[in-house]
């Protein structure tokens, strides 16, 4: 088997809008150039979510619900011809420790060995710090994104020594940096 690249994709502020624990599938909304985007790098990549959903350990919503709007999520992308490989989830808050939540390595470690993924040729996009730690944590490169929470946390991100590779506010301005580094 060939080694393959991926792209790992925060989902709430990454690829849809992030409405503050989103749930409810008619607050679904898909970020500007998420589809082209996607469609743009999927014939090198491979996509995956990894999400922190806190919401389901601060009871604000269920496992359930979360699988049927994520499972919505993927249904409109396959209906554009996007396919995402696996979605990871962490449900536990922040003060649980767990070894799932980012910006612990778990689900790439996961990602690598399951799919055989280059990592170093592989990216994290995300509109967190800890979304970035996870990236460069895990080895990969990293795409910050002014997006969803991104720009209040920008100064956390300085403030913390995190330092991604790209920072972009247009995820398919984003993308086409992405393909012009990896050619």
């Amino acid at each position: 088997m060939s080694i393959r690249k991926a792209i790992i994709l925060d989902r709430d502020g990454t690829l849809i809008e992030d409405k503050d624990y989103a749930y409810k599938i008619e607050d679904l909304k898909l970020l500007p150039g998420v589809i082209e985007g996607l469609k743009f790098l999927q014939q090198d990549y491979l996509f995956f979510i990894v999400t922190n959903q806190s919401g389901i350990g601060r009871g604000y919503y269920s496992e359930s619900d979360f699988f049927q709007f994520n499972n919505h999520l993927i249904k409109v992308l396959e209906e554009n011809q996007i396919r995402i490989e696996e979605t990871f989830y962490c449900p536990h808050i922040k003060e649980e420790n767990c070894e799932c939540r980012k910006p612990k390595i778990k689900y790439i470690k996961k990602i690598v060995d399951d799919w055989n993924i280059s990592i170093k040729d592989s990216w994290m996009m995300g509109d967190h710090p800890s979304d970035i730690q996870f990236g460069i944590n895990g080895g990969c490169k990293t795409v910050y994104m002014i997006t969803g929470h991104g720009k209040k946390h920008l100064r956390d991100l300085k403030a913390n020594g995190i330092i991604p590779t790209l920072v972009h506010s247009n995820f398919l301005e984003a993308v086409e940096e992405i393909r012009k580094l990896d050619i």
